[in-house]
């Protein structure tokens, strides 16, 4: 199934639920905040729900995904799709179906004090994720604490000339999670060598594993950061997907026996040569850099793939310490239509692609779909080995990346294969007031992505 079909999907089956719910709770309303592994969380807002009204809406649910009924396209209005079911006229970001024949798989997980609507039928192998739910259950808890739960919010404080504040309120919030983190590690000092920092393409890794060596140095502690990125193979060996692309986000896309080899040599105080990775040539550099820990150093390692376990096999897992980063983007456009995180994460990629790599909107487009199977092989399913996580989503990004995005996605000729893809990038972003980014940190995250890095720097 195709990227497009499995939206038309899931929102087909988020428009029977929102009605459900009216339909046997009038007097609630559903929210739907985030995503969670291959579903939604749902809540209802203000009230909890037992593991008995689960069951009632889903066995609600399933009957309506059976009747076979129409589901009526109203058109467009304020950039959003409008269908009507029942009565009443829902307005949803993304297409629906007009007929709920379609739907055959789904189940409702009871997570108190709400529930997951899971797109697949398989209850038996959905294992709850704990650490990641308990990590976007804090963002929200903050959005609420600071009445900025949805993007008519910070649109708000944009019109209200409140820029800087808004920067500096999700900087502030980035900078005390990343020092909480450092002085975990601080703790833990006597056994820990070696950092590990993974996550998915385009959450933030380089510039985070940056600010968190500045807080490690700050406990006292003398970090050496070590990129995995600088392990890739050069373009022509790199392996490629089933569809022939090359697949640069697989773990063989990195030259695994000498990754091993210099990290066994690094942890017993010898000095490597670490290579160079050029992405504008896409080949590795003549000469790398020199490098040697002292025994009180500690090695930052950074890539997607830092808590695969096939990474290091020869390497003491007791020693690492490791940390799961995502940008679990949680501003909703209202309380149903939520704003995907992968979505977002695709806009900071293509933004940063442009601008460091040399590659076009189109390139970056056409290896999504490479690298988000590589994620779902390779990344997510190692996320709650993480000893911690952090969310490197900020409340302004879409606001700012709206400045650099669109004329990316405007470029696309309406001929491309990935115009449908542009048009839903581009009216995701339309919902977002461009905020200027002169005031922007120069050591956020942010900056990885539109450039001004004090790291690049280094």
């Amino acid at each position: 199934m195709t990227g497009d079909y499995i939206r038309k999907y899931r929102q087909t089956l988020q428009l029977g639920l929102i009605h459900v719910i009216e339909e046997l709770f009038p007097e609630e309303k559903l929210s739907i905040p985030y995503s969670i592994l291959d579903g939604v969380y749902c809540e209802l807002v203000g009230s909890a729900v037992s593991s008995r009204e689960v069951s009632q809406i889903e066995a609600k649910l399933k009957a309506w995904a059976k009747s076979n009924s129409t589901i009526v396209f109203c058109g467009r209005h304020n950039n959003c799709y409008q269908y009507k079911l029942g009565n009443k006229v829902y307005s949803v970001i993304n297409p629906a179906f007009e007929n709920t024949s379609v739907l055959k798989e789904f189940h409702l997980v009871y997570f108190p004090p709400g529930f997951i609507l899971h797109f697949s039928g398989d209850s038996v192998q959905f294992v709850t994720p704990g650490k990641l739910a308990a990590t976007y259950n804090e963002t929200h808890r903050w959005l609420e604490n600071l009445n900025l739960s949805q993007v008519k919010d910070i649109n708000s404080f944009i019109k209200k000339g409140r820029c800087t504040e808004l920067i500096t309120l999700a900087e502030a919030l980035h900078e005390k999670k990343i020092a909480d983190i450092a002085d975990l590690i601080l703790q833990q000092k006597r056994t820990v060598r070696i950092i590990l920092i993974a996550g998915p393409s385009s959450s933030g890794k380089t510039t985070f594993a940056q600010r968190l060596s500045t807080q490690l140095r700050v406990n006292g502690l003398k970090p050496v950061p070590l990129s995995l990125d600088n392990y890739f193979l050069n373009r022509e060996d790199t392996p490629r997907d089933a569809s022939g692309q090359l697949d640069f986000d697989a773990l063989e896309a990195l030259d695994l026996p000498l990754l091993n080899q210099q990290m066994t040599q690094l942890i017993e105080g010898r000095e490597v040569e670490v290579p160079i990775f050029d992405f504008i040539t896409g080949r590795r550099l003549p000469k790398g850099n020199r490098l040697q820990l002292n025994p009180d150093n500690i090695l930052v390692v950074e890539g997607i793939h830092a808590l695969n376990p096939n990474l290091l096999p020869t390497i003491n897992r007791n020693i690492c310490f490791k940390i799961y980063i995502s940008a679990l983007f949680l501003l909703n456009i209202d309380s149903y239509n939520r704003v995907p995180t992968t979505d977002v994460r695709l806009i900071r990629r293509m933004v940063r692609d442009k601008s460091f790599r040399g590659f076009e909107p189109e390139r970056t487009l056409k290896q999504w779909a490479s690298v988000r199977r590589g994620e779902d092989s390779s990344v997510f399913k190692f996320q709650e080995e993480a000893d911690v996580m952090f969310n490197s989503s900020l409340l302004y990004e879409l606001n700012a990346l709206r400045n650099y995005a669109e004329p990316l996605l405007q470029s696309i000729p309406q001929q491309s294969p990935y115009s449908d893809t542009s048009a839903r990038l581009l009216n995701l972003l339309s919902f977002f007031e461009p905020l200027p980014t002169d005031k922007v940190l120069s050591t956020s995250i942010l900056r990885e992505f539109i450039g001004g890095s004090i790291y690049a720097e280094n």
